[in-house]
């Protein structure tokens, strides 16, 4: 298999960025851009528009330093024995390529991966040293997401979080048995949780000074749902163990589909609401106080598909028991479809200079009053709504 042969560095770079769209990361935004189009080098290469914590919005360039790898993993277009074409970056090419594209405002962040070549610690120090070209000799100060490669050494863990805005490492399954449907030679205990520790543990006894801008890295993780058949509370068991114990800032849902000429080409593709359930779901057990156990699990251990998790716990919870706008709790508006955590803190600044007595208050606070409207009382009453049909 040749490498590189007969193609110039974009012709690589769009080869190695054509399949990022499997490795969610950053949200996607439609927000209009100041910056002038982006110039013809950037067409097909995978770079959208994208909201960085904290709020802002950059362009930012998903790639791979090289798509050759050794790992087996049975549903990634990379794997090792896979009959395709692929490419590889040195990492001053690539700076000094990138480079380029920055100053063209063609993309102004990136999130860099790589296949496993020559080992996960070789590996990590082409992506190390890529990202220090980047930051001390070629001066960009903008967005780097640098990936964790499997077997990575504590050591290069911190070096990653000195140099990037955020760090990731991909469990793509809960644990080890489901793990080993989907990548019989990764660890996951050792290769892959462990990395996830370090993080945290060097956030806690290494002053932030260390890092590029003052400031360590969030991170982050990735789960191909569907593609080991586990559960939904499999998942989310993990994440909001990852929540509480490695103050993981995101996980990222992947909906497993086929992909050809590998081991998993015949599974069929998973539902893509499934996907957006989990995130919901997520989103419930990070930041609106919700309990693993007080999510609305079928008896297989799913979400229904149906409706989204908060509205389902809502409907068995308070459709018989509204919560009074004027006097509940933080905690428990958060917990009203419709009502958002800026909603809870526009109520709450509201409601001390007057009670909320009509749904009309609650629009002009910027809540989705005929959803929230089964689930509470205004000042002691319940309001007429027009029932959704979602």
């Amino acid at each position: 298999m040749f490498y590189n042969k007969g193609m110039d560095a974009i012709s690589r770079l769009k080869l190695l960025s054509d399949q990022m769209s499997l490795e969610p990361a950053e949200e996607h935004c439609s927000a209009r851009f100041p910056n002038p189009k982006p110039d013809s080098r950037s067409d097909q290469l995978f770079v959208h528009p994208a909201q960085m914590p904290g709020g802002r919005q950059i362009l930012l360039l998903k790639t791979l330093l090289t798509s050759a790898c050794e790992r087996d993993c049975f549903y990634c277009p990379f794997r090792a024995g896979r009959d395709f074409r692929r490419a590889t970056f040195k990492p001053q090419e690539f700076a000094n390529l990138f480079v380029g594209l920055a100053r063209s405002r063609a993309a102004e962040g990136i999130f860099l991966s790589s296949g496993v070549a020559g080992g996960g610690v070789r590996t990590q120090d082409q992506l190390l040293d890529t990202a220090d070209i980047l930051r001390h000799k070629l001066g960009f100060r903008g967005y780097i997401h640098l990936k964790i490669m499997p077997g990575a050494q504590k050591a290069q863990v911190e070096r990653a979080m000195q140099l990037a805005d955020r760090v990731s490492v991909n469990l793509e399954a809960p644990n080890t048995e489901r793990l080993a449907r989907l990548a019989p030679h990764k660890v996951f205990l050792e290769e892959l949780l462990t990395p996830l520790r370090w993080v945290e543990e060097i956030r806690r006894s290494t002053p932030p000074s260390k890092a590029w801008n003052g400031r360590w890295p969030s991170t982050v993780t990735q789960f191909v749902a569907g593609g080991a058949d586990e559960s939904d509370l499999e998942l989310l068991t993990t994440t909001s163990w990852l929540n509480k114990n490695v103050s993981l800032k995101r996980a990222y849902f992947s909906a497993f589909h086929p992909i050809p000429d590998t081991p998993l080409e015949n599974k069929a593709a998973v539902d893509p609401l499934r996907e957006h359930r989990l995130y919901q779901a997520s989103f419930l057990l990070r930041d609106y106080g919700f309990d693993l156990e007080e999510l609305p699990f079928t008896s297989a251990g799913n979400l229904p598909l149906p409706s989204d998790p908060k509205l389902a716990w809502a409907q068995i919870n308070l459709a018989e028991k509204p919560l009074e706008i004027n006097k509940a709790e933080r905690r428990e508006l958060l917990r009203i479809p419709g009502i958002g955590m800026k909603g809870v803190e526009s109520i709450l600044v509201a409601r001390r200079q007057s009670k909320l007595r009509d749904l009309s208050a609650l629009k002009k606070l910027g809540i989705l009053a005929d959803r929230a409207a089964p689930f509470l009382l205004l000042d002691g009453r319940r309001a007429s709504y027009q029932m959704s049909l979602l």
